[in-house]
């Protein structure tokens, strides 16, 4: 059983099938998430065919675990399931919109969540790929996503062939607020990153990128404006092509 202050990603899995009794119970058991009016608004895509995940890869900048991990879950907001019950029960859904997205987001991002901590208790490791977001409308074409469901975010799930060096995390400190939110000084930015500044990887990173600090690592090279802007577009390119907004 991991602890989930033990918890780190895992990227590289044994060739151990999950059995589908346990996929099906963690997921089961993750629906207890909040979500709201009740309404459960997700759905998830779990894909086990090397065909489908060897299509998915590209959408995910060929991250290796995409192919090598027994399962990936892919985690949708899902607005399609809840208007098709209301019209056939003579209800005119109004989900058609930017709003309805949001919700349904969070909804999806809380039970992905509760998944994966229920997933790491039972000895199983997960990654996050942020690159959900990133290129929405191939993962929609794939995955054959109907109007009003959204791909936000993606999950490689199996058993563990590495326990990697966890993370780092900033300080409490760096994300509590008390009553309300108190905008942070130089001072406090320079206490918050110390420690993430000193680590010996992130100044290899900065003397590898030729950088003088590891922000600008992080704006000129990892997550630039451009790319942002670029990746932005798509998004709501697929957010009208799902439905969500005009």
């Amino acid at each position: 059983m991991t602890k989930i202050k033990d918890r780190r990603s895992i990227r590289k899995y044994q060739s151990t099938p999950i059995p589908e009794d346990l996929l099906n119970r963690l997921l089961e058991e993750a629906m207890r998430t909040p979500t709201m009016g009740n309404m459960q608004l997700y759905s998830v895509v779990a894909t086990t065919d090397p065909k489908i995940k060897a299509e998915l890869a590209p959408a995910h900048f060929n991250q290796p675990m995409v192919t090598a991990a027994p399962v990936v879950l892919t985690f949708c907001a899902d607005f399609n399931r809840v208007s098709k019950w209301c019209e056939q029960r003579d209800a005119e859904p109004g989900y058609d919109n930017f709003l309805s997205f949001i919700n349904a987001m969070s909804d999806a991002l809380l039970f992905t969540q509760n998944f994966c901590t229920l997933a790491e208790e039972e000895g199983l490791g997960t990654c996050y790929l942020g690159t959900t977001v990133y290129m929405p409308k191939d993962i929609i074409r794939i995955l054959r996503l109907p109007k009003l469901v959204f791909p936000v975010a993606t999950i490689t799930v199996g058993y563990p062939d590495e326990w990697p060096e966890q993370n780092d995390r900033l300080p409490l400190n760096g994300i509590l607020h008390h009553d309300v939110y108190t905008d942070y000084s130089p001072y406090d930015i320079d206490s918050i990153y110390e420690y993430k500044e000193s680590l010996d990887e992130n100044k290899r990173f900065v003397a590898e990128n030729n950088k003088q600090t590891l922000a600008q690592v992080f704006t000129d090279v990892r997550y630039t404006k451009r790319d942002n802007v670029f990746m932005s577009e798509t998004m709501m390119e697929a957010l009208r092509m799902q439905g969500f907004i005009l």
